[in-house]
């Protein structure tokens, strides 16, 4: 796993490329373009494809989402889901873990389908929730930044 990443780290993006710009580097900075903007895994497949195609005809850069999540994959990138208020009122965690609308705007916490048998009641708990934060911890990111021997003498 870790020779992987070692090799990946190591990679040029294409034969010739210039500017130090890895495999790693180049997945790593789009997958989190992708996150901050929130876009859909398809989306993001044919930005890759896109990506890949304008490059010289050499090039790593893996053509999916899901060949790029291959090479992320096991850098433990561990996150947690929280639902959050729509209008950003306050987190679905703690003393709200079991509200379904918000306290202080009233908004539901689940998405609400208008008609049909399958519709959700909106005091029921079932359903898509209609914000999602992605909290990724900070003690396992330290733990692997320390992990290294060099890099934990250059962050002390």
């Amino acid at each position: 796993m870790y020779e992987g990443l070692q090799s990946d780290s190591k990679k040029p993006l294409y034969t010739g490329c210039k500017n130090s710009l890895t495999l790693l580097s180049a997945v790593l900075s789009l997958v989190n373009v992708k996150a901050r903007y929130g876009w859909s895994d398809k989306s993001f497949t044919s930005l890759l494809e896109v990506v890949h195609n304008l490059l010289p005809e050499d090039n790593t850069l893996p053509k999916s989402y899901y060949k790029a999540k291959k090479i992320l994959c096991p850098m433990g990138m561990e996150y947690q889901k929280i639902h959050a208020c729509p209008n950003d009122c306050i987190l679905y965690r703690h003393e709200f873990q079991e509200m379904s609308k918000c306290p202080i705007c009233g908004t539901s916490r689940y998405k609400v389908k208008d008609e049909g048998e399958n519709s959700y009641d909106e005091n029921s708990k079932k359903g898509p929730p209609m914000k999602v934060l992605w909290y990724l911890p900070i003690i396992p990111r330290f733990k692997r930044l320390f992990a290294n021997e060099d890099d934990a003498k250059d962050l002390t």
